[in-house]
């Protein structure tokens, strides 16, 4: 592992401060010791179906700066510290069986990112919740886990809800700026990617953006004198158009250019309604197809759970508003 990644402090020299007790985790949380993870695999490769299991997490604060790879080996990590059974791919070098499902870029958070994992054997979807967020390093937290009922979630992820913070510039600037975006029947911008220098355009895959005025949550020390928050509905497309992208079209048309360095952070991402612009939960279609096997009360604790874990900003899975 790389030491100047934004979690080489908690690799195995210096052991993640957790503890966890598998399939026995009540009361386990981050912050406690925890040993060091075995090296190499402890379940065997198998080819036979497991149980499949989808899991939403966030990045936060520093671990924005982790790239997708960073953020792969602290999972696997975290699964083997939390004794996870993981089903793993047949062959020479058998692999834990997770799939990544449109990973955020490196250097942007998000509230909303999903992967599915194939266990070996069968646990409950809040056990494997619980184990793994208190394996994984501060800034890496899972929400929610749920049993894969229903295929294709990654059909389901259609667009992203975006919030674009603009520190050092004046939302009227800003707000001409999107009217002149919204009225143009394009916006091409140039982004190098895998495949080289490509040029593309913008403007299809945006459906709509807000200028957003007040603190947002922010504290008085994170506030410059003048800011602007943009909150946009980008649909998924080939090449995948981001929120910088989206800015480098702002600037082409009206040279707005902020000071500093804007923080994006993906807000929801799933179905979209064309019509409101509204993203609902892609985890939605796995719980309805789910077997009522607890009482309503039960049921109700649940969900006050899951929405207590989940953060603020992302509660809502509503397009920008109109």
């Amino acid at each position: 592992m790389h030491h100047d990644a934004p979690y080489a402090e908690q690799d195995e020299e210096q052991p993640l401060r957790v503890a966890i007790g598998f399939p026995e985790i009540g009361g386990m949380r981050k912050g406690v010791e925890l040993p060091p993870a075995h090296e190499g695999t402890t379940s065997p490769s198998t080819a036979k179906p497991g149980q499949r299991l989808r899991v939403r997490y966030a990045k936060r604060g520093r671990m924005r700066f982790a790239s997708h790879r960073d953020i792969a080996r602290a999972l696997e990590r975290a699964l083997r510290r939390a004794s996870v059974p993981m089903a793993f791919s047949a062959g020479f070098s058998p692999h834990p069986k997770i799939s990544y499902t449109g990973a955020a870029p490196t250097g942007v958070a998000s509230e909303a990112e999903y992967l599915e994992l194939t266990l070996a054997e069968e646990r409950r979807p809040e056990q494997v919740r619980d184990a793994i967020d208190a394996a994984m390093p501060d800034g890496i937290d899972v929400i929610e886990v749920v049993q894969a009922r229903t295929p294709g979630l990654n059909d389901r992820l259609q667009a992203s809800l975006w919030r674009v913070e603009l520190d050092g510039v004046d939302p009227d600037d800003v707000a001409r700026a999107v009217a002149a975006y919204l009225a143009a029947e394009n916006v091409e911008v140039e982004r190098v990617t895998k495949k080289g220098r490509r040029r593309f355009d913008t403007r299809p895959a945006v459906l709509d953006i807000d200028v957003c005025r007040g603190p947002d949550g922010r504290g008085p020390e994170e506030r410059h004198a003048t800011y602007a928050i943009l909150r946009m509905v980008v649909r998924h497309t080939t090449p995948a158009v981001r929120p910088d992208d989206v800015l480098t079209g702002l600037r082409r048309l009206t040279d707005l250019a902020p000071p500093s360095s804007p923080k994006m952070t993906r807000l929801a991402q799933g179905p979209l309604d064309e019509g409101t612009g509204a993203i609902a939960d892609p985890f939605d279609a796995d719980r309805t197809e789910a077997p009522s096997t607890e009482s309503p009360e039960s049921a109700h604790e649940e969900t006050n759970d899951r929405r207590a874990r989940a953060p603020r900003p992302s509660s809502s899975m509503t397009g920008p508003r109109r």
